[in-house]
């Protein structure tokens, strides 16, 4: 039996090929997928290779974009849509492989067992790939081929459009050790900076560092760098069937206008409240912990948690715990943009729970049957069936429902 190789294959331009494939019209112009303006995502999600050779950015204001490509097209995202073909990509892996890891909705690492060499083996299943999803889908991608996850990822991104790139154990050093710094997964805006100061400007440079002083600037995730670098990355694909353990269950949104009182604050977490709730009842957990993040109106960002004397997975214990904190901590020199609610330190429900005095048992099982009760009720006759009559009012959040689209954001080791 052969060694396993790992392809990374990412859908070029995701949103907007799957835009371009459902509207040829739009195939050849320069386009890009913008959230809604009046709920304040007015910024570019995605854009076709035409609109991005004129200098429009993902990221970038919608009014931006536009200064910098008049005659853009501006297309609204269809969720649906692409968790649609997100799956349809995936079905066709699943010809070629049995273990399948998504990192994003249109990036997925693909393990090749007994696929003889990577140059042979892999070079030929991502070729089949990649004209099958062609064929079948009207996508193209682009294709990392390696004999680890690190690699492949970054082949992945070296020849886009609808590239393949094999870096095998002759050539990465020659390929890889050139590239930028920042280039390299997981090092992000930050650590590059951090890099640079030290004179590290490339994958090469980083790779030649001792590791001990890697360690002493960034502690364990140093060493995982150093390794990355020199080709040291052993991380498997997850099995296809494979669950991440959940370590905190969150909900965010931006708002689509500025908050200036607590009022409005407060119903906008109980809302993002009730997801939390409700996602840690599903999965049979209860939150010792909250977290809330808030972002200011200039994108300022603020961060802050505390531990809960009793574990909870009620919407209203979750969201009056993240009110204490806002009132406590958010000094309002600016308005309130977004806000994120999230459970930390999370176990399971099933956990013994350690009561007090100052805890009524009796009427947090009330509470407990209640909120399974509207569980229930959403789940039958859809969310708006039943809701908390505070919040029926003008909330002051989104809804064109991007923040349901939460995809992986780490790799399985």
């Amino acid at each position: 039996m052969g060694k396993t190789v790992i392809l990374h294959s990412d859908v070029d331009a995701f949103y907007a090929s799957v835009e371009m494939m459902l509207d040829p019209r739009l195939k050849g112009k320069t386009m890009a997928v913008c959230g809604s303006t009046e709920n304040r995502h007015g910024i570019v999600l995605a854009k076709s290779y035409e609109a991005k050779a004129r200098g429009v950015k993902t990221a970038m204001a919608t009014w931006e974009a536009r200064r910098a490509c008049p005659g853009l097209i501006c297309v609204p995202p269809q969720y649906d849509q692409y968790l649609k073909y997100s799956r349809l990509v995936r079905q066709i892996y699943l010809r070629y492989a049995n273990d399948i890891e998504s990192f994003g909705m249109d990036e997925n690492w693909i393990a090749v067992e007994g696929g003889g060499s990577v140059r042979k083996g892999g070079l030929e299943v991502a070729e089949e790939i990649s004209q099958t999803i062609k064929d079948e889908l009207g996508l193209t991608v682009s294709i990392g081929v390696s004999f680890s996850k690190v690699f492949a990822k970054l082949g992945s991104d070296m020849n886009k459009p609808n590239g393949i790139t094999v870096l095998d154990e002759e050539n990465w050093r020659e390929k890889v050790w050139p590239l930028p710094v920042s280039e390299l997964l997981y090092v992000g805006q930050a650590r590059t900076r951090k890099l640079m100061s030290r004179k590290v400007y490339t994958i090469g440079d980083l790779a030649r560092i001792d590791v001990e002083l890697l360690r002493s600037w960034f502690g364990k995730n140093g060493l995982m760098l150093w390794a990355f670098a020199n080709g040291l990355d052993s991380a498997r694909v997850c099995p296809m069937d494979y669950v991440v353990p959940i370590k905190s269950v969150g909900h965010g949104t931006t708002c689509v206008v500025d908050l200036d009182n607590e009022y409005a604050v407060w119903l906008v977490l109980y809302e993002l409240a009730q997801d939390v709730g409700a996602r840690l009842r599903e999965n049979e957990l209860a939150a010792r912990g909250v977290q809330l993040t808030v972002k200011d109106k200039d994108l300022g960002w603020r961060q802050y948690q505390m531990t809960l004397k009793v574990t909870t997975q009620s919407a209203l214990e979750i969201a009056q715990s993240v009110f204490t904190l806002f009132k406590a901590r958010y000094n309002w020199i600016k308005p309130v943009r977004a806000l994120t609610v999230c459970g930390i330190n999370l176990v399971s429900n099933n956990q013994p729970v350690q009561l007090d005095l100052f805890n009524n048992a009796e009427r947090r099982e009330k509470a407990r049957k209640m909120d399974s009760a509207i569980d229930e009720i959403r789940r039958r006759f859809g969310y708006g069936a039943i809701c908390a009559a505070s919040l029926m009012g003008d909330l002051k959040m989104a809804q064109d429902k991007c923040e349901t689209v939460v995809m992986p954001n780490m790799m399985y080791q």
